[in-house]
């Protein structure tokens, strides 16, 4: 392993293995995100992204929340106790802007994942690893 690749892999080790004592979302957030930049190995510090809900029968989306991805890739507190609700949620990630900034191009000019919530008590966590050229997502704990 080169030197220059070795405290990526730490970097990338330490982001996807165990959250305890990391200081991660309060833990009072029932939603939250962490995007993680697999291109460069580290966590995608200030992407743009905006959570929305479907509402008005399934014909409206409301923007509840637009933030930025902290030094560490997450987005802590999208939805604060109590604001979570049954419905289908949209999590917007503004990738053109984010792989701009970078000087680097990009396929994606936006990834968007849609996903349901059945039980507001529940915890929802949706990471999202990115490259200029692909991206996968996954409901994590």
């Amino acid at each position: 392993m080169s030197s220059g690749s070795a405290p990526r892999l730490r970097t990338l080790q330490r982001h996807l293995g165990s959250v305890e004592g990391r200081g991660m979302e309060p833990v009072s957030s029932p939603l939250t995100t962490h995007v993680l930049d697999t291109a460069s190995g580290l966590p995608a510090q200030g992407l743009c992204l905006h959570l929305s809900r479907l509402e008005d029968h399934g014909q409206q989306w409301t923007e509840l929340r637009k933030s930025y991805t902290d030094p560490d890739g997450r987005c802590p507190g999208l939805l604060l106790p109590g604001q979570m609700k049954a419905g289908t949620y949209k999590l917007t990630f503004d990738t053109e802007g984010y792989w701009k900034k970078r000087g680097q191009d990009s396929f994606y000019p936006y990834v968007e994942v849609v996903f349901t919530i059945t039980n507001e008590t529940h915890k929802f966590h949706v990471p999202l690893l990115l490259s200029p050229w692909s991206y996968t997502t996954y409901r994590g704990s």
